[in-house]
């Protein structure tokens, strides 16, 4: 790490103790750093990159709910207000048992950059909660919502920050959360929670975007080395929302994909996955990959626990969440010959690992670009919003698209200007914070 970069990263260490993901993501960025800290001093003249690293404004709140049986029950609510250099605050609620403040930062401070490689005016923050929605009921779900957004509403607005949704929170939470803020403004405001219903003010592809997104980013690495996913074997962990989206839009391009996995192991299906049966037991039943492994016979095997990373493929897409790639399983991805990694979760591949595949010449595309289709489809739904319009699905795909391939093109043009020719990692990292830096001086001291 430079060595004006250096005190920065120890401020965080000492600043921020026993947050390990956010300080692995912290790094992550700071690594890229050096180029920029001696082209332009006048960021590290105006503190921008120890202003970059605190947040503007960090939120703790109790939840407290009751339960079918009557019992009161507690959970804890985040929102870190990272950055509003470019525009309101931008960025998900996560609703996972994993949930703490160390999470919410580095997802946070990750939304920063990858926000300004949109194009898009919308700054970076993050929240969640500890709640876990699994096996809860409709009733439960909307009694934790409700109490979240009574503490959550004051902190959030069209103009000052806009949550969506992450792990754990859909159409069904982002509906009870909506109705009360509503109720307690008694303002009809859509334009502050994204990933609405379609029918109340929700965009088209929403659903979708985030894994439509990283395959079209793929694919534009696909197509710089003269190919494409046709024909290609492809493994995507998890099989929540943006996995699922990730292996329809690679398989409509042509892709086998073979495997995908959640919490209790994955199935492998050589002749490639049931993209719909897929939809049904995770989306509309809610059930585990057991259950498609059973109603596929034998062309689909389950294997419970072990690694995704060990079926052999020609792309890996990682959709499922933070440091699930690590740096045995890079190992075995470059042994069978995988060409391409595109992270569609924040976060899921290790430092060791990135260093793994990069040294190897696999094509790596980091969360913050590689996963930016899921904000840039939220701010396509502000759009909507504030022109009370609505747009078909397919000129929303087609927007979506248009902007992945931005983000990728500006991600290779920024690594060649910064002596870092096709490195992915470097392109985005000093991309986004180029501008994220120049808007924050031209806002002075604040």
């Amino acid at each position: 790490m430079n060595a004006t970069l250096q005190p920065i990263f120890d401020e965080v260490l000492s600043r921020n103790p026993g947050e390990t993901e956010f300080h692995q993501a912290a790094s992550e960025l700071l690594d890229s750093l050096d180029p920029v800290v001696r082209l332009h001093p006048e960021y590290a003249d105006a503190a921008i990159i120890r202003r970059v690293c605190e947040p503007e404004r960090q939120i703790i709140f109790r939840v407290p709910w009751v339960d079918d049986a009557g019992r009161v029950q507690l959970n804890r609510g985040f929102r870190v207000e990272f950055n509003s250099a470019l525009g309101p605050f931008k960025g998900g609620l996560r609703f996972h048992p994993s949930v703490y403040l160390g999470i919410v930062k580095f997802l946070g401070f990750e939304q920063i950059f990858k926000n300004a490689l949109t194009g898009m005016p919308i700054g970076g923050g993050k929240g969640g909660s500890d709640f876990d929605p699994k096996g809860r009921s409709d009733g439960e779900i909307m009694r934790f919502c409700q109490s979240f957004m009574t503490e959550l509403y004051r902190h959030i607005g069209e103009y000052t920050d806009v949550p969506a949704g992450d792990i754990g929170v859909g159409g069904r939470e982002i509906g009870y959360m909506f109705g009360q803020y509503k109720r307690i403004t008694n303002r009809y405001e859509s334009g502050v929670l994204t990933g609405k219903g379609i029918s109340w003010g929700g965009s088209l592809v929403r659903t979708e975007a985030t894994g439509y997104g990283t395959v079209f980013f793929a694919n534009e690495i696909l197509r710089t080395r003269g190919s494409s996913f046709d024909g290609k074997r492809v493994v995507v962990s998890g099989s929540g929302n943006v996995a699922i989206h990730a292996a329809e839009k690679a398989a409509a391009f042509g892709a086998t994909v073979i495997a995908c996995s959640d919490s209790g192991g994955y199935v492998v299906e050589e002749t490639g996955l049931d993209i719909e049966l897929l939809k049904d037991v995770k989306e509309t039943r809610r059930e585990r990959l057991t259950s498609y492994a059973e109603e596929r016979g034998g062309s689909a095997r389950h294997i419970a626990g072990g690694s995704i990373w060990d079926v052999p493929c020609d792309i890996a897409l990682p959709c499922a969440t933070q440091n699930e790639l690590d740096e045995k399983a890079a190992v075995t991805l470059v042994g069978n010959g995988c060409t391409v990694v595109a992270e569609g979760a924040n976060m899921p591949c290790t430092p060791d690992a990135v260093r793994v595949l990069t040294d190897a010449g696999v094509a790596f595309a980091p969360g913050k670009a590689a996963n930016a289709g899921g904000v840039a489809t939220s701010a396509l739904e502000m759009q909507q919003n504030a022109s009370r319009d609505s747009w078909s699905f397919e000129h929303t795909e087609a927007r979506l698209a248009e902007i992945m391939t931005a983000i990728h093109d500006r991600c290779l043009e920024t690594a060649d200007a910064y002596g870092s020719p096709g490195s992915y990692v470097d392109g985005a990292n000093i991309a986004g914070f180029i501008r994220v830096a120049d808007a924050m001086l031209a806002l002075g001291v604040i």
